[in-house]
């Protein structure tokens, strides 16, 4: 198809189609799945999904899941689609077009995952792909534009607020981050999670982190560990 390519991860176990234009699942999408404890049954959010990468690894990895997938750009919605018939994932999911800040099912998970935009609007220069600046944190998409709001303003505290409303009690958030994001991570988590876990990711030894991944549980009150 003309403007999209396929990728394979997991060994190509899955197959997944993206806009050659658009922001393509990573490493990071493998390492999210990863650390995200669901078990057969459990039900799991997937907010900023894009094309359906994390939660497509997810799936494959532990059978018995459902998972919701909400991303605001309704072209990433549709490929979401596209790859859950084309890896026999269909009737395990399916995909919402939304701001994550005006999605709302209370209390109606066991785990969430995300994967937020790295950089801050503003604060980078912007990409020329309309898909790929939005997944990077701040232009207008098809369904900010639907809600009179730009994503400038989208915070971590909108991340975690969306998944605190979202979680079962005792339910966990997984994240994938920049380490440098941990303090403001941890602030926007409050009192209402705990049994913080953080996971710096190195690329070699000798080299700082740049990645961790953040786990912590809803209405929970152990400490923190490294």
């Amino acid at each position: 198809m003309d403007g999209f390519q396929d990728i394979y991860v997991l060994n190509k176990r899955l197959k997944l189609r993206h806009s050659i234009e658009g922001f393509k699942t990573s490493m990071d999408s493998v390492l999210l799945a990863a650390s995200c404890p669901a078990k057969a049954g459990d039900k799991v959010l997937d907010m900023g999904c894009g094309v359906g990468g994390a939660g497509f690894c997810l799936l494959s990895r532990v059978e018995g899941l459902k998972l919701t997938g909400v991303e605001v750009q309704s072209e990433h919605v549709d490929l979401a689609h596209y790859n859950a018939r084309s890896n026999n994932m269909g009737e395990q999911c399916n995909f919402i077009c939304s701001d994550i800040r005006d999605f709302r099912q209370e209390k109606a998970f066991d785990h969430v995952i995300c994967n937020p935009p790295y950089l801050e609007a503003g604060a980078h220069l912007r990409s020329p792909s309309p898909e790929k600046a939005t997944a990077m944190g701040g232009v207008e998409s098809s369904c900010t534009q639907a809600r009179g709001q730009d994503e400038a303003d989208l915070s971590i505290q909108d991340w975690v607020d969306t998944a605190f409303h979202c979680l079962k009690p005792r339910g966990t958030l997984t994240m994938i981050h920049r380490t440098d994001f941990t303090d403001k991570i941890i602030q926007a988590l409050d009192s209402r999670f705990g049994a913080i876990e953080v996971f710096p990711l190195w690329p070699k030894e000798g080299v700082p982190s740049k990645r961790m991944v953040l786990r912590a549980g809803c209405e929970r009150k152990s400490p923190m560990t490294l």
